[in-house]
């Protein structure tokens, strides 16, 4: 992460320190195709609150409409919200009704109800999302999207599938009802691998998730497992049943897709739109993909793919040309010799509209470690801010100090220009300026002279956090070998999955924990000599508590990694007293307060 000297001072071997730059930055090349005071304050006028912006899954008996469904607008600023409408489902429409006292929003006295009538008696039995877009063009948080999910003949499936490699590793499917059921679970053979939990409080819909899994138990050899779910107790009468389930323990390869389906908006007669769709492999062997199949449920000629010869995957080209404003379905199915999807399908839509403006997502900035709304961004964070015409193609920063104009397009905070990693169409990456107001910070992407809306999010002056794997709860951590510290049936790229052993240096990888001593600029690489560096950083290796198991390890060293921008590195060795798992915890604290905890395989 520096100078092989800069690798010595952070305690690491120059082999291991060339590996570990080596595999961050091919990370950081994936996840990439992956003024002080403002005139106006956030509070001096409207900002758009929505009690909800996702409703459903909502069971449907086929041929049946829907019930209509409510959720509630309010306003968290000042001034009047002017709420208008546009939904890309033709079963699917949205009108306000007039001011209310709240039901929902609790602690707000006034909130305008917002009705959605779901048409859906001609609708196939299946799953169908439509979203609908709330505007208003004075206010701050606007627009904001909603999306509304209704299951034709209920959701439960007929039948389950799980599959694992004969690792003691597990599998999980996922479904929603609108009641609560009486569930059980019996197993024909194998033992008692099957499970099923009620993962939440419901919600305002009164959405039931509920998750089915499977764990391969000692001595199950390769092969297929019968088991039967019993569901009963709902009001739907479509949920209750038994559901065979299945679990496959094998040594083939499991393959998943990232991301797992495509959706775009773009603007009519506009250039074709680029998407990689990655396919990886949670199994054993080889993966590999033999060809690739792009379906059109409406329009034609919009939608191609091929398969990749630079990575496992294929990229796919969206051309919205001269075809009418509206939105597009369509499928690209991979064949592979995974034993679960041979046929490997990810379902894509495309919006087209009739004219660009940079717009920022609702909740669509997000530090780039979790990912999480709401989550708060430390100065100096690394974030990634989401919307939709945001430059006219991908533009990469070429290197320290980092510009704040890339393609024509800047990100301001607080009205003054954020430092760019890059820019693309759906993502910018940028720093979060460290002389930022901690608060609520109002966000804008300028585009060629056109500034967009404006979107809150809350900034404080550190909230470090590690990064993980995109599609894995284990964190960006290196062995000083240059292995990672994963299960060693997960297999990213060419890497070698490697258990870390008491005595092992892992150096972990994080960002969010502020300013540093000695002091680095905005936008400025962190430099070589003298290393900028974090105090009171301790990394625990466990989860901590009231009944505290974990490990407390001081680190070798904790601050910026040298030559990066806004990245943290933190070298520590792995203590005694670990145990042998694959998901074994770890956190960073820094100033007594914890980052998130992420996962580490561990062996003694």
């Amino acid at each position: 992460m520096g100078s092989q000297k800069g690798c010595t001072q952070l305690g690491v071997t120059s082999t291991g320190c060339k590996r570990a730059r080596h595999t961050l930055n091919h990370f950081f090349s994936a996840c990439a195709l992956l003024s002080l005071f403002w005139a106006d304050s956030a509070y001096a006028q409207a900002k758009l609150r929505l009690t909800n912006t996702a409703v459903g899954p909502i069971s449907v008996a086929t041929g049946a409409i829907g019930p209509v469904q409510t959720i509630e607008a309010f306003n968290a600023g000042t001034g009047a919200l002017a709420l208008s409408f546009v939904s890309n489902a033709p079963w699917l429409t949205a009108a306000a009704g007039p001011t209310r006292p709240c039901q929902v929003a609790v602690l707000q006295n006034s909130c305008i109800p917002i009705n959605f009538t779901l048409s859906t008696a001609a609708l196939a039995r299946g799953s169908y999302t439509g979203v609908v877009t709330v505007r208003d063009p004075n206010a701050i948080d606007a627009p904001q999207a909603i999306t509304i999910t209704v299951q034709i003949g209920g959701g439960v499936p007929d039948t389950i599938f799980l599959y694992t490699p004969a690792n003691g590793g597990s599998d999980s499917a996922t479904f929603s009802t609108n009641s609560v059921l009486i569930t059980n679970t019996t197993t024909q053979t194998g033992g008692a691998w099957l499970s099923v939990a009620y993962e939440g409080q419901g919600s305002f819909n009164f959405v039931q998730p509920y998750r089915v899994s499977g764990r391969h138990l000692p001595g199950m050899a390769e092969g297929t497992y019968n088991g039967t779910l019993q569901l009963g107790g709902s009001t739907f009468p479509g949920d209750n049943k038994n559901v065979q389930t299945r679990l496959v323990v094998t040594s083939q390869p499991i393959a998943f897709a990232g991301p797992d389906r495509i959706r775009v908006k773009l603007v009519q007669n506009s250039p074709p739109s680029a998407v990689n769709i990655g396919v990886g492999n949670r199994g054993l062997g080889t993966l590999r993909l033999s060809s690739i199949t792009a379906t059109e449920t409406n329009g034609t000629g919009w939608l191609k793919a091929e398969l990749s010869t630079s990575f496992t995957g294929a990229a796919a080209t969206l051309t919205p040309g001269a075809l009418p404003v509206g939105t597009y379905r369509g499928t690209l199915g991979f064949a592979t010799n995974a034993i679960n999807a041979p046929s490997l399908l990810v379902p894509v839509e495309m919006e087209i509209v009739t004219a660009a403006v940079p717009t920022v997502s609702y909740n669509g900035i997000l530090n780039n470690a979790t990912f999480l709304a709401g989550d708060p961004l430390g100065v100096g964070t690394i974030a990634a801010l989401f919307g939709e015409f945001l430059t006219d193609a991908l533009y990469y920063a070429p290197g320290a100090p980092l510009p704040t104009t890339l393609g024509g397009t800047r990100v301001l905070v607080n009205g003054r220009p954020a430092p760019l990693y890059f820019a693309s169409p759906g993502q910018i990456n940028f720093q979060v300026p460290l002389d930022t107001l901690g608060g609520d910070a109002i966000f804008q992407v300028e585009r060629n002279g056109v500034v967009g809306n404006r979107a809150s999010a809350n900034v404080v002056a550190q909230a470090g956090r590690i990064l993980v794997w995109p599609g894995l709860r284990h964190g960006i951590i290196v062995n000083n070998d240059g292995t990672l510290p994963l299960p060693a049936g997960v297999k990213l790229g060419t890497y070698v999955s490697k258990p870390a052993r008491p005595g092992d240096t892992l150096i972990i990888y994080a960002i969010g924990f502020g300013q540093t001593n000695p002091p680095v600029q905005s936008g400025a690489a962190s430099p070589d000599s003298p290393l900028a560096q974090l105090p009171n950083v301790l990394v625990r290796f466990g989860v901590p508590g009231i009944f505290d198991s974990s490990i407390p390890q001081q680190p070798l060293f904790a601050g910026l990694s040298p030559r990066f921008v806004g990245l943290f590195q933190i070298n520590v060795q792995v203590p005694d007293g670990v145990p042998t798992l694959e998901d074994y915890d770890l956190s960073i604290e820094y100033n007594n307060q914890a980052s998130n905890r992420v996962k580490i395989s561990t062996r003694q």
